[in-house]
């Protein structure tokens, strides 16, 4: 069985309270209204006056940067890695083969396709197709985006085919039958798009978790109500299982099963802020029971006929105390009959600076993947004997390691082994021995003449930032290096060392360097290396990125001239509030897919479901911690600010485009110079295929060249 999932998307409650309005302009709430913000047109995504103005910027953007001789080059670089036909296929599990999804230069939507494990195990596996994304969406007229598929354990024919018109997070589903490789006629379906999921209760059955109209979305725009829906009847029919409140960020109910396929147990969840929920679970009355567990603790899975829990808080029970990011089991059994009253018992807690990082379950193990200051680990847990013990899977040490396949029907599984200068490999083990080294991607730079080595910050309030930097050895400390630096910062997400692929070829062989640093706010070092710096301690993330920053020019790696910021999405915020914060210490920004108006945030796309992180801006309290750093309102006319490059997608339907945007014409407006791009395709991470890909990187290589090599 797989970790249990939550179907919740990480999110946060809206926070119901108003105020009168404190500034000319503002709604009654506080939040910015047209008379005080002029660019709110500008988040209608697809308004005609919009788009227009998103056309005109393109054309002015490309116009500059596409004509730099530089451009084609860059640009045939990073398709010929993204397209290149030895990177590694990386599959899942599935009882009928190894699944992957293939994108190329032949197949730019893709290919979801099937092999054996041992033709996998083969130089060249024999790939059979099971869905054309490319011919679908020819066929339908549609620019259809794959989203993955949710399928009925165990044997995983019958499965729910996630689509996006465009790459938006929202999809439509179908049903669809991987043994015949199509979809059922007159099956399961759900035309209408929108966020949410389903489970295969059995092969007739579904749990929907979905827009089913007027009450059943919550204040960010997720689904709060779960229906089980009976194969031939009206879905708008179907029975209402479990309802959560509209104040929740996201709410529905899970099923419980073992690797087997088996079910256990069905329970629900209240996302009450991004990072609280409230569980329950069915008991045999049928009635809802509240799990007694902490609002930052979760169910994990089961293995070996114990439920697993996860807390990112101490968790007090029974006289016991189990320290934050445990692992905690409780007989199955026991559970079954009363999960409140069943004893827990501790699995794993960490040590000093170390963290879990992802994990997976096979017919008989759990396997954890951890962070020890910033180094990957694999343990593997057996309960044996009435006692948990673990062991450390023999993987590469000094490197970044993940977990990457595993299966629910044995014990194989695959692990991912890399670091910024080695290509990635794949190790595979049946279960009988140590993992052995399967696959291993191409050298796609030459990383001759370059090392990396670790150095920390200290930040405001003198803790100690990490950071990575990937330089050329022996490096003279002139100042004269261009320097890319990048960063997160934000809902409990680790940055590690990974391959650099594109990035080492379009800028390390270029003389460039490259840092990664680890924010608090991140997940680097557990929970707490998050939570310090949420909410009204958001300003922490801002300044250890900018004591990074500062501490390279200190060190003479590079100077402000030369010294680039770049990131997406938290990170995107986390570059706007570093150039506009100090804009005498970096030289280009490329802010990507960003947060960046913080005091209209909550009502653009999805950003409701951040308040958890960032706080509401309708209190007054709280207004006051985001207003100090959000860089729409930061921007001021006179200011020597670095030429920003902020882009964006059109189909982004999470952070949203507005927020680009207005960033750019914010900029405008106050006379400094600016680039702005817009994918009109793709969704939250970009490009929807390579050549988009490819694109976007050639624009930000130039970009960054124009900005801080160029004399």
């Amino acid at each position: 069985m797989k970790l249990v999932s939550t179907l919740a998307m990480a999110a946060v409650m809206t926070i119901g309270a108003v105020t009168s309005a404190n500034a000319q302009g503002q709604s009654s709430d506080g939040v910015p209204g047209p008379d005080e913000d002029p660019y709110i047109w500008l988040e209608e995504a697809r308004s005609d006056e919009a788009l227009a103005w998103v056309t005109a910027e393109n054309e002015r953007t490309l116009g500059e940067l596409e004509e730099d001789p530089r451009f084609e080059t860059l640009k045939a670089e990073a398709l010929a890695i993204f397209d290149s036909e030895d990177r590694i296929p990386f599959v899942s599990f599935r009882p009928d083969g190894l699944y992957n999804f293939w994108q190329d230069k032949e197949n730019p939507k893709g290919l979801l396709r099937r092999t054996s494990v041992e033709s996998y195990q083969s130089e060249n596996p024999e790939w059979e197709t099971v869905l054309d994304v490319d011919a679908l969406a020819a066929a339908e007229g549609k620019e259809w985006v794959y989203k993955g598929s949710t399928c009925l354990p165990p044997k995983m024919e019958m499965c729910m085919i996630a689509l996006s018109d465009g790459g938006e997070d929202a999809t439509i589903m179908r049903e669809f039958n991987m043994t015949t490789k199509e979809f059922v006629e007159g099956g399961f379906e759900l035309s209408e798009k929108s966020q949410g999921g389903v489970q295969w209760l059995d092969e007739d059955t579904l749990f929907v978790g979905r827009d089913f109209g007027e009450g059943t979305l919550t204040d960010s725009e997720y689904p709060f109500t779960t229906r089980v829906w009976k194969r031939g009847t009206d879905i708008a029919d179907a029975n209402e299982l479990y309802r959560g409140e509209a104040s929740d960020v996201w709410a529905g109910a899970n099923l419980v099963r073992d690797a087997s396929g088996e079910i256990h147990a069905t329970t629900a969840f209240r996302g009450v802020s991004f990072h609280e929920s409230e569980y329950y679970w069915l008991n045999p009355a049928f009635d809802w029971v509240k799990l007694d567990i902490p609002k930052k603790a979760s169910p994990y899975g089961i293995v070996d006929g114990h439920m697993l829990f996860s807390t990112d808080v101490d968790w007090e029970v029974d006289g016991q105390t189990f320290p934050a990011d445990s692992l905690i089991a409780v007989d199955l059994e026991e559970f079954k009959v009363d999960p409140n009253a069943a004893t827990k018992t501790l699995v794993w807690a960490p040590g000093e600076r170390q963290t879990k990082r992802g994990g997976a379950i096979t017919a008989g193990a759990l396997y954890v993947g951890l962070l020890d200051n910033v180094i990957g680990k694999v343990l593997k847990f057996n309960f044996e004997d009435g006692a948990w013990v673990s062991e450390e899977v023999a993987l590469p040490d000094n490197a970044t390691v993940g977990i990457a396949a595993s299966s629910n029907e044995s014990e194989q599984i695959m692990f991912t082994v890399t670091d910024f200068l080695n290509p990635t490999t794949l190790y595979y083990t049946d279960g009988s021995g140590a993992p052995q080294p399967l696959k291993t991607s191409p050298a796609r730079f030459d990383p001759t003449g370059m090392e990396v080595e670790q150095f920390s910050a200290t930040s405001a309030d003198g803790t100690k930032i990490p950071y990575f930097i990937v330089k050329p050895a022996g490096m003279e400390l002139n100042g004269e290096t261009a320097v890319l630096m990048t960063g997160y910062g934000g809902f409990q997400i680790p940055r590690l060392p990974a391959y650099l692929g594109s990035t080492g070829k379009m800028w390390l062989e270029r003389g460039g360097a490259y840092v990664l640093a680890n924010l608090r706010g991140g997940g680097e070092f557990g929970p707490g290396w998050h939570q310090t710096a949420i909410r009204e301690n958001k300003q922490r993330t801002w300044d250890d990125f900018i004591a990074v920053g500062q501490d390279l020019v200190d060190r003479g790696f590079t100077a402000p001239e030369h010294l680039g910021i770049q990131g997406g999405s938290q990170g995107g915020l986390l570059v706007g509030t570093a150039f506009t914060q100090r804009p005498d210490l970096f030289g280009a920004a490329i802010v990507q897919i960003p947060l960046f108006d913080m005091l209209r945030y909550h009502v653009i796309g999805r950003g409701a479901s951040w308040i958890g992180e960032y706080g509401d801006p309708r209190i007054p309290e709280q207004r006051a911690w985001i207003e100090g750093y959000s860089p729409y309102q930061m921007i001021k006319e006179g200011v020597d600010y670095p030429t920003p490059f902020l882009w964006a997608s059109t189909a982004d339907d999470r952070t949203h485009p507005a927020h680009a945007r207005k960033g750019a014409a914010r900029l405008k407006e106050q006379g400094h110079p600016y680039y702005y791009f817009e994918d009109m395709t793709g969704g939250h991470s970009g490009g929807v295929d390579n050549e988009q890909r490819a694109k976007l990187q050639a624009l930000q290589y130039i970009y960054l060249m124009q900005q801080l090599m160029d004399e």
